[in-house]
């Protein structure tokens, strides 16, 4: 079973984080702990702003 990662901008401090498309668990920012991903069963729902797709598999 293959995803993606994305390249996030938090909402918050403006930080780009990659972030795997089908997180198990809520993923935070690494500068301010804002919350950037959480797992819904199948694709992340984000709450930061996708900028592009890193690597398609």
């Amino acid at each position: 079973m293959a995803g993606n990662f994305f390249s996030i901008r938090c909402d918050d401090c403006e930080n780009e984080q990659v972030v795997f498309g089908k997180v198990a668990s809520v993923v935070d920012c690494a500068v301010c702990g804002s919350t950037l991903a959480t797992p819904t069963g199948g694709e992340a729902d984000f709450h930061g702003e996708v900028l592009e797709v890193v690597e398609a598999r």
